[in-house]
């Protein structure tokens, strides 16, 4: 029960957070939907190591993998409503971003990040199509999630939005923490020299 109430406290606080914050005054409805799917996405990059790694108790694991699939593909609408809704909100801006020629520098990593995970959610949609050996898929799916949650973690503390400091900064560090973990207990990478000899013969 302590780790479901950490983990809802995780995601809600952020969000009553950046409720409250007084940025949000005067804004306009589609900025601060842009804003909160942009806390949402967040918090679901902290939910997803989790289920990868089979950290929540009492979820049984086939339910764990379902639900790291729908959490994945909810991530990936997340990120779309961001990126459409600051387009609605300024079209030059996220044009810049995704051209890489803004000159705010929290812009180059988001739209890192996004590319990601459209990368991350089709190599998942077509996993049973591309017919790839089970080690060359997650290798190249944790691959995108590193950058995911690294590129995610360097545009939300840079970005100077609703969301307070110290949440921010203690949702980021929950993050990482939880991807690095996960990367670390699975040994997720301990198969890349048995890839990459095979492929040299």
């Amino acid at each position: 029960m302590l780790i479901w109430a950490a983990l809802a406290a995780a995601l809600t606080v952020p969000v009553v957070v950046a409720a409250a914050s007084p940025l949000l005054a005067w804004r306009d409805p589609i900025y601060i939907a842009a804003g909160f799917a942009g806390v949402v996405a967040l918090g679901l990059l902290l939910v997803q190591p989790l289920l990868a790694g089979g950290y929540l108790p009492r979820l049984p694991a086939r339910l764990g993998r379902r639900l790291h699939a729908w959490v994945g593909a909810g991530l990936t609408a997340a990120v779309v409503i961001h990126v459409v809704a600051l387009w609605l909100t300024s079209p030059p801006d996220v044009v810049d971003a995704l051209l890489f020629r803004s000159p705010t520098p929290f812009s180059a990593w988001g739209v890192v990040a996004m590319w990601a995970v459209f990368a991350a959610a089709l190599l998942a949609a077509l996993r049973r199509r591309l017919r790839l050996k089970l080690l060359v898929w997650r290798l190249c799916h944790i691959t995108f999630a590193m950058v995911i949650v690294v590129g995610s973690v360097v545009h939300a503390m840079l970005v100077e939005g609703t969301m307070g400091v110290v949440s921010k900064s203690a949702l980021c560090a929950l993050v990482l923490a939880a991807a690095a973990k996960v990367v670390v207990d699975l040994r997720l990478f301990a198969d890349i020299p048995r890839i990459a000899g095979r492929s040299g013969h």
